[in-house]
């Protein structure tokens, strides 16, 4: 249970309604996470355009890989289901998923998917720990500054919005129990999965 009380879907008017609606035509549920935000459905709405312009100029699975890095410093296992399954869905298997939220270092992944991840990790731990090495070492494997400011951007994003779900006590969605046992149980790395 969360700590607050979300607008029930039959309570809610304007935005939010609007909102219930669009996520319970396009994935059959209302998420937690739109729950998180219901009394303030504008804040939502800029979450979203943040993260549509940080993805923008992305690589996909960039982004992806990013996402699971900082998720799992931050210890949010609602990003780490959600991104872990997109992960699992569109670039990888589900084992290569689980070792790459397990250990990324250690999971197979080129130099230049390494060093982005531990800089996400670095920024979403303790962002005044960054250091010039930490730039020049992606610069050395070829990434351009604004890759690198995408990178940094991106997991910064994160760490407000997992702040914002865990800090109100929102759980992840009961549907991510039917992701598979071993991958669903390495992306669990804080709050548990809710109860349908």
């Amino acid at each position: 249970m969360p700590f607050i009380e979300p607008i029930p879907e039959d309570e809610a008017t304007g935005a939010i309604a609007e909102i219930y609606g669009e996520e319970r035509r396009e994935d059959g549920y209302v998420a937690n996470t739109v729950l998180a935000f219901s009394h303030r459905p504008a804040l939502l709405d800029a979450w979203v355009g943040l993260i549509s312009a940080v993805k923008a100029e992305m690589d996909p699975c960039r982004y992806e890989l990013v996402t699971i890095a900082a998720a799992r410093q931050l210890r949010s296992s609602y990003c780490m289901l959600a991104h872990g399954q997109v992960l699992a869905s569109t670039f990888y298997d589900d084992e290569s998923v689980r070792r790459i939220a397990m250990d990324h270092e250690a999971a197979g992944l080129d130099e230049v998917d390494v060093a982005v991840m531990d800089l996400a990790a670095k920024v979403a731990d303790d962002a005044a720990a960054v250091e010039q090495a930490d730039i020049d070492r992606l610069r050395g494997l070829g990434l351009t500054d604004a890759e690198i400011f995408d990178v940094v951007a991106a997991a910064a994003a994160r760490a407000f919005f997992t702040k914002v779900v865990d800090g109100l006590g929102f759980q992840p969605d009961a549907v991510y129990a039917e992701l598979d046992p071993k991958l669903r149980d390495a992306l669990v790395v804080g709050r548990p999965l809710a109860e349908s």
